[in-house]
């Protein structure tokens, strides 16, 4: 092959890899924005949800105050205690989905990590 030829066939895969260049970081824009936009949205809905939860404790201590004639602080105590038992239950449940099966990749990924973040090789 000449000089010229190679020459010719370098500015060609040069362009092309331009092109490829161009392409992905217009897809790459486009990912980044919709990656954004979701987590916007993720948040405003967890921060919804959060509210709406305190609301719904409010209503609940109105409700055990006038329904059963509690005072405040038995009324609070009442959610503060049906909390801790749903958080508990929450916290198992989560527990237990978290455990294994693992698939080989992963617990061997995780081990290299543990070793790396320890100092042990």
């Amino acid at each position: 092959m000449s000089r010229s030829s190679f020459g010719k066939v370098t500015a060609l895969m040069a362009s092309v890899m331009d092109v490829h260049v161009r392409l992905a970081m217009q897809e790459a824009s486009k990912e980044k924005r919709r990656l954004i936009g979701g987590g916007v949205f993720l948040g405003m809905g967890l921060t919804l949800l959060t509210l709406a939860l305190v609301a719904a404790q409010v209503v609940l201590l109105f409700w055990l105050h006038e329904r059963f004639g509690l005072g405040w602080l038995a009324a609070t105590a009442a959610v503060a205690a049906i909390d801790l038992v749903l958080s508990g239950l929450c916290l198992r449940l989560g527990g237990q989905m978290l455990k294994g099966p693992y698939l080989p990749e992963t617990t061997a990924g995780l081990a290299r990590t543990t070793r790396a973040l320890t100092g042990r090789s």
